[in-house]
């Protein structure tokens, strides 16, 4: 690739990680529960759904789902309906000033974290198509597609893990205070339970 057009993956890169989304409030959600280091376990699966989107689309099954309006809707809804689950779970839990129960939050196993990382980013096929028509723009068929696809895979990978965990999950540490009291954890909850029903919702009603 060349260093021009790989400038311009970087810069169009950063802008699209900047743009908050259920990924984002996820890994602020992680940041305040388990801490700032531990956050980066979720941001990890995020990563992963990433790459299995990337690499659907580049065998091509992207053109599949975004000309399917049958499969398109079936993941968009499944991926609304998981993140309006997990938008009433957090809006509905309970404070809990318990020290054991809130070094239970901190200690949640990092394969858990891990694989809800996963789910938020899978079921979300505005990525695929998104990705059916941002690739395009960085790859040239009369080049090595491999190593393109390896250039521009590992610049996003790099990119959304810099401002996923040094961006929002550092900006999460703002509202560790509210943490401290029983109504600080209810409108916290409140507020990022909202905010997961609100992108899901969004998801499900936006084309």
């Amino acid at each position: 690739m060349q260093f021009s057009l790989w400038l311009a993956l970087v810069g169009a890169g950063t802008l699209i990680s900047f743009t908050p989304g259920a990924g984002a409030i996820f890994t602020m959600s992680n940041s305040l529960n388990s801490g700032f280091r531990r956050s980066i376990w979720g941001i990890l699966g995020q990563q992963v759904a990433l790459v299995i989107h990337i690499v659907i689309v580049a065998l091509g099954v992207g053109v599949l789902v975004s000309n399917s309006p049958l499969i398109f809707n079936i993941i968009r809804y499944a991926g609304a309906a998981y993140l309006v689950y997990l938008g009433i779970r957090q809006f509905l839990h309970k404070p809990d000033l318990d020290k054991e129960s809130v070094e239970g939050k901190k200690n949640e196993p990092a394969l858990s974290m891990f694989q809800r990382g996963i789910w938020v980013n899978l079921l979300n096929p505005k990525a695929i198509v998104f990705f059916l028509a941002f690739m395009p723009q960085f790859i040239r068929p009369n080049e090595p597609l491999l190593q393109q696809y390896v250039v521009l895979t590992a610049t996003v990978i790099v990119i959304d893990i810099m401002v996923m965990w040094f961006f929002f999950a550092l900006a999460a540490r703002s509202f560790q205070r509210f943490t401290h009291n029983a109504h600080g954890q209810k409108i916290l909850n409140r507020v990022f339970g909202c905010l997961f029903v609100l992108v899901g919702v969004l998801l499900a009603v936006i084309h």
